[in-house]
């Protein structure tokens, strides 16, 4: 009898099914040791190259004052002007607390103009502390998934020390939040159905090292090395491995040198499909391993076949800023381009919010993201659990950019601009002579014709098609997959 149904649960069962459990299997079995070439046989699990959307929260007590100048976009800024300027300038309202105690900055003269010459960091601390009292993480969860988001990473510990968790592990008295922050908003978002993951600034901590930093030299040299630190910083990773269980590790501005590989490792071993970010190893120059690169403020120019997230705010910082309005923030239209250009070079978009003290979300993030949100019901297809095609993208004759991904033997291409006439033509794609073209949102099979390497797309009329911010055209055909790699492959 167990024989019989052995063979029906596999008569039943697709393809991809079996590999996905023969994968958990094989994941859960494999118990890794704290070195780099145990930890590189980690394989990036599907479900993190099938989730493309991630929303990042800043949020903590740099979210009381909730300030920084609009100084611009990091690197640009950076280019341009250098990171010297870029500190006394900073952009970053979660760096509050450095950027308050460079005379002459920005934020050193709203903070005295505001607060007073006395007035120290820590005594934001209950402010925020008394802020929180009536947040509600479902809510936020809720957001997230309406979105479309398939993981959270959260802020648990920033540059300033200060944890939103309950630890056992505390540096100083009273730098920790008085709600399970973590704890609740993991139960939120799994009750959404999404993955939980969790950020924590492993180079710096100011609780420990009061480094004032005001060039990339001295934010390298503030990097705490010391054996103490490692200490506590490793008894926090376990701590939040331990009791939460997260599908993704953030760390940021590299980690005390020689541990990372003992993180990595307590982490697999316990979280088998859990993935790990490139910043334990500042600048890579360690060769630490890593599941995804985490290009910031930045996107590629080409695919990247091992797994990438791009991550940026909505404005120019990650936290709550004030001063943010729809001038410095990035457009509904600009925000989809991003989002799925990225994805077609295997990219995923870890998107900030920064809410204010209380929870709240200011209204110009919320329209950015509910507009994210709106385009995805209508093309989600092309984007969640796809894969990169044979080249990311091309230029029509008509001026019109264009971006592939593939799902499911279907090819997918994103018009990214505003068709002015009827006729679209694609270069470099040959089809078979059954093949089906759709325009997702609109009902009906399209009209095509191939001249020579260019497929000629007629459009619906324009009166049948809603204005979006981009168009998805799905081609399918049975012999699709002789002329485009499998996805599964990948």
């Amino acid at each position: 009898m167990v024989k019989f149904l052995v063979r029906a649960l596999f008569a039943t069962l697709s393809l991809t099914v079996f590999l996905n459990l023969f994968t958990s299997v094989v994941l859960a079995q494999r118990t890794y040791e704290p070195t780099t070439e145990s930890l590189s046989k980690h394989e990036v699990p599907d479900w993190f190259k099938d989730a493309k959307l991630g929303i990042f929260i800043h949020w903590g007590v740099y979210s009381v004052p909730g300030y920084a100048p609009l100084t611009g976009e990091l690197n640009k800024v950076v280019a341009e002007r250098g990171w010297e300027y870029w500190f006394e300038n900073n952009p970053y309202s979660e760096w509050y607390y450095n950027s308050m105690k460079l005379e002459g900055s920005p934020t050193y003269k709203y903070h005295r103009t505001t607060y007073g010459e006395g007035f120290t960091y820590d005594e934001f601390i209950p402010r925020f502390n008394a802020a929180i009292a009536n947040w509600n993480p479902s809510k936020w969860a809720k957001l997230f998934s309406k979105v479309g988001a398939r993981y959270v990473v959260l802020t648990t510990k920033h540059h300033d020390g200060f944890l939103l968790w309950p630890s056992k592990t505390i540096n100083q008295p009273g730098r920790v939040a008085t709600r399970d922050i973590v704890g609740e908003l993991t139960q939120a978002v799994r009750k959404e159905g999404m993955r939980m993951g969790v950020y924590y600034s492993g180079g710096l901590d100011w609780s420990f090292k009061d480094t004032t930093i005001t060039d990339f030299n001295t934010l390298v040299g503030a990097i705490i090395q010391e054996k103490a630190y490692a200490d506590y910083a490793n008894a926090h990773w376990r701590e939040l491995i331990d009791r939460y269980q997260p599908s993704i590790l953030w760390n940021d501005l590299g980690y005390p040198i020689g541990q990372a590989n003992e993180i990595m490792a307590y982490f697999y071993n316990r979280v088998p499909d859990g993935v790990v970010n490139d910043r334990f190893d500042l600048g890579g120059q360690l060769g630490l391993h890593f599941d995804f690169s985490t290009p910031e403020y930045s996107q590629l120019t080409q695919i990247e076949t091992k797994k990438w997230e791009s991550t940026r705010g909505l404005g120019y910082s990650f936290g709550y800023n004030q001063n943010d309005t729809d001038l410095n923030m990035i457009s509904v239209d600009e925000l989809i381009d991003l989002f799925v250009d990225i994805v077609s070079k295997n990219g995923n978009l870890l998107l900030n919010i920064g809410p204010k003290a209380d929870g709240s979300i200011s209204q110009v993030q919320l329209e950015r993201l509910e507009g994210l949100g709106k385009w995805l019901d209508v093309n989600g297809k092309a984007i969640f659990g796809s894969r990169y095609w044979i080249r990311a993208e091309d230029l029509t004759p008509e001026n019109i950019r264009v971006r592939y991904t593939t799902n499911k033997g279907k090819l997918y291409a994103i018009l990214l601009d505003e068709p002015t006439i009827r006729k679209v033509t694609i270069p470099g794609v040959i089809l078979p002579k059954k093949a089906k073209i759709t325009l997702l949102g609109v009902g009906g099979k399209l009209e095509w014709q191939q001249y020579g390497q260019n497929l000629s797309i007629t459009l619906p009329n324009r009166s049948l098609v809603k204005k979006s911010s981009a168009y998805t055209l799905e081609i399918s055909c049975q012999d699709l997959r002789n002329w485009h790699r499998e996805s599964t492959d990948r």
